[in-house]
């Protein structure tokens, strides 16, 4: 695939997954990019929306990309996984969720946990099976020349550390600039297309019975009057 049809599937792809226009301007409205990101675990390829499931993605996965037409052979680049849905897609209070944060990256380089820098190790997807899908996003950036990234610039990897990561803050601090993006869906190993129907099922009968209870008055207690025999 050329990269200008990669260019416009991508772009597509991103506008259905209501990830451009986003909440935060991690991607940019106009964003086209200039490199083919390739992510891979074991055989699988991501390719735009694909689903997988957490016991797929426990490893990091091997990535690689295109050398960006008149870039020097000796640019660098940073790759991002995060999840804009954390903890779940209908409360995504903890978006950004930090996955993975490497630096130093080159074009000709296969990319995995032990060839990269780490700013923060991976930590694979979770989703539980009582949630819908996470959309996790896979994100290349160009380095400025003469960036030097180390952990303290990024912070710590505890659970609590990793959520609600301001990715777009970060990006603009460092210099980032976007190249290239690629998506999956991520899913607990129970999950089926009938989880959905069911939980709904069982949250409108709660909001059903909590209607119920506080509809039901009970009247104004009164006194009986006694009314004397003549």
């Amino acid at each position: 695939m050329s990269l200008q049809a990669h260019a416009q599937a991508l772009v597509t792809s991103l506008s259905q997954a209501a990830l451009v226009p986003g909440s935060a301007p991690l991607i940019p409205d106009d964003f086209k990019p200039t490199t083919e990101l390739n992510v891979t675990f074991g055989e699988k390829a991501v390719n735009l929306g694909n689903l997988f499931r957490v016991s797929e993605v426990k490893s990091a996965p091997t990535v690689s990309f295109v050398k960006e037409e008149q870039s020097p052979e000796c640019q660098l680049y940073t790759l991002l996984l995060v999840d804009p849905d954390a903890p779940t897609p209908d409360d995504p209070k903890f978006a950004y969720w930090r996955h993975w944060l490497v630096s130093g990256l080159t074009a000709s380089q296969s990319i995995n946990a032990e060839s990269a820098k780490t700013l923060t190790e991976y930590l694979g997807p979770g989703p539980k099976d009582g949630s819908r899908p996470h959309r996790y996003l896979f994100l290349l950036f160009r380095e400025p020349e003469g960036l030097a990234l180390s952990k303290e610039d990024v912070g710590g990897e505890e659970f609590v550390q990793r959520r609600s990561f301001q990715a777009a803050e970060w990006v603009q601090k460092h210099g980032l600039v976007l190249v290239g993006v690629n998506w999956m869906l991520g899913a607990g190993d129970g999950w089926t297309e009938n989880s959905l129907p069911l939980l709904l099922g069982v949250a409108f009968l709660y909001l059903l019975s909590m209607f119920v209870i506080t509809s039901i008055t009970v009247p104004p207690y009164t006194s009986m009057t006694t009314v004397p025999v003549s």
